[in-house]
């Protein structure tokens, strides 16, 4: 690939990472966890690096370890979080679709296959992941709301 083309794929690349929430919010694919599911988004929230495997081992050595604090205000320091994740697959999904794309054109399909079956596994599902993330916490920031 030309150097300038990979620099403007690049750029175009960084784009999402400056949309404002409003335009990830308009991204996501269902009001309910039932849709996540059915796409298998909770197993992969079993593997992640803040999934609950790892949260199981950290609470097994630190008992008393919560991923996640009974206060609003760590509800929305994670909701927070939950967009600038998002929007940093979202760079990489848009970066890697343009390579996909320019692979295609140049009738290189084994690696346009390659990059199309590692753009789902590192960047779709990990963008279902924070939206599915986000759906659960605003559940239970509800639920801290009316106990309050």
């Amino acid at each position: 690939m030309d150097r300038i083309v990979l620099y403007i794929f690049g750029a175009i690349g960084l784009l999402p990472l400056f949309f404002p929430k409003s335009i990830i919010d308009t991204l996501q694919i269902g009001d309910s966890v039932v849709i996540y599911r059915k796409l298998g988004v909770h197993l992969v929230n079993q593997v992640t690096q803040n999934g609950i495997i790892i949260n199981k081992l950290i609470k097994k050595r630190f008992p008393a370890y919560k991923s996640v604090a009974f206060r609003p205000s760590s509800i929305h320091k994670l909701i927070g979080q939950t967009y600038a994740l998002e929007k940093f697959h979202l760079a990489l999904f848009v970066f890697y679709s343009l390579t996909m794309v320019y692979a295609l054109v140049h009738q290189q399909f084994g690696w346009a296959f390659i990059i199309l079956m590692t753009n789902l596994i590192y960047n779709v599902y990990p963008n279902l992941l924070q939206q599915y993330i986000r759906l659960k916490l605003v559940v239970y920031r509800k639920k801290i709301q009316s106990v309050s």
